[in-house]
């Protein structure tokens, strides 16, 4: 399928991200299915080895990174704030010189706090307005922060499935709303406190596939495509405008894409790699530029074991392909940088480029993926050259071929 051109307009601000390839520490902190709580950064022991860990992603070409703020640990007792899990992560950054996009909310909160009463929004809008002070105070630059990972999948896995914390069946679309009322509080208050502060809203990116065997699947495929858009499309005030979205709340759109965010409807994911047409993550991505008209973060990406390298070369390639189509991204964020225990079982992911022995929890960068790193920053860097020339020099553009 031809992909059209996006006849573009130039956004209000610039990009705020201080490189283009990022990466991510898992810093998820729900409580699962068994009720136990998640904390990964604490579990990768990332918060005790900050500074070294940021040092070495910066050594690595990855001047932007993400992280979490991690809000069941500031906000133990309703509106009293302990920042001493955060002040030296804070800290570390600066030292390292690396740029930090805090998620502020990312998949966990306070116990004892309901996510459907009225005081989870204020309570969330409050820490979020703090937190923001805090990061501008601190970095002495303007907060650049995800106020809520992952607003879609969040109400799924909380509302639908009973993997997180409500364990709701059925209470997705509720869940939704109310993270997206607290989504747009949280915007708020930080803008009060921070007017120059950044907001990436992220999710994830999907696409599924209709069954051909049985088309009478078509409409729920369908249906499940649109629903991707339903949390952005709520920010913005473009659908039940009753919550208080507005244009001028989405700032930048995240989209999170893994090798199984393409499927057959009601059946299983597709092999990346062939056997199946999958759609191009290019022509992906110029959905949602079409849509929303503003720069894309791909904001998480990322596969396990020896299908590391080959994915990095893949996203970014159809990164970089979406340029023809107007699209600005702005980022890749290899996600996560850093191996982590499994959600489920405690499993040693092999997913980063990062590994840590298990019991002095040194850190080894992977050799073979962060060459590919730094050929996929090489290929970045001539292929913005080459977007140059062609504006302003089309005779030269030929002379900086894109590998």
């Amino acid at each position: 399928m031809t992909q059209a051109v996006l006849e573009r307009r130039p956004f209000a601000a610039p990009s705020p991200l201080k490189s283009y390839f990022m990466g991510g520490f898992e810093c998820s902190t729900h409580r699962r299915r068994d009720g136990r709580r998640l904390d990964v950064i604490a579990a990768t022991r990332h918060d005790e080895m900050a500074l070294a860990d940021y040092r070495l992603a910066g050594s690595l070409g990855l001047g932007t990174l993400r992280d979490g703020v991690r809000w069941h640990r500031v906000e133990r007792i309703p509106y009293r704030y302990d920042w001493s899990s955060l002040l030296p992560m804070l800290r570390a950054a600066g030292a390292a010189g690396v740029q930090v996009i805090w998620d502020l909310l990312h998949y966990g909160w306070p116990d004892g706090l309901d996510i459907s009463s009225p005081a989870f929004v204020t309570r969330f809008a409050r820490y979020a307005a703090a937190a923001g002070r805090l990061i501008e105070s601190e970095s002495g630059e303007p907060p650049v922060v995800s106020v809520v990972n992952e607003i879609s999948f969040t109400a799924w896995a909380a509302g639908t499935a009973g993997l997180f914390a409500p364990y709701g069946r059925r209470r997705g679309p509720e869940i939704k709303r109310q993270l997206v009322r607290a989504s747009l509080a949280a915007i708020a208050a930080i803008r009060e406190v921070c007017p120059r502060a950044r907001f990436i809203q992220i999710d994830p990116l999907i696409h599924v596939h209709p069954d051909p065997r049985n088309r009478r699947l078509d409409g729920r495929a369908a249906a499940l495509n649109a629903a991707q858009f339903e949390a952005w499309d709520m920010i913005c005030g473009r659908r039940e405008p009753e919550l208080g979205g507005s244009e001028e709340a989405l700032d930048l759109v995240g989209v999170n894409y893994y090798c199984h965010n393409q499927w057959i409807v009601e059946g299983g994911s597709l092999d990346w790699r062939g056997g199946h047409p999958l759609r191009r993550l290019s022509h992906m991505l110029a959905d949602v530029a079409r849509r929303y008209d503003r720069p894309i973060l791909i904001a998480e990406t990322g596969i396990e074991a020896e299908e590391r390298v080959p994915w990095l070369r893949h996203v970014g390639a159809e990164a970089r392909a979406s340029a023809a189509y107007g699209v600005d991204v702005i980022g890749l964020c290899l996600y996560p940088i850093l191996n982590h225990p499994g959600w489920d079982d405690d499993r040693h992911c092999p997913n980063g480029m990062i590994d840590y022995d298990r019991t002095s929890y040194a850190r080894r960068v992977e050799p073979a993926l962060a060459d590919e790193l730094a050929h996929q920053i090489s290929h970045h860097k001539q292929h913005g050259l080459r977007q140059t020339l062609n504006r302003c020099c089309p005779d030269r553009a030929a002379d900086c071929k894109d590998q």
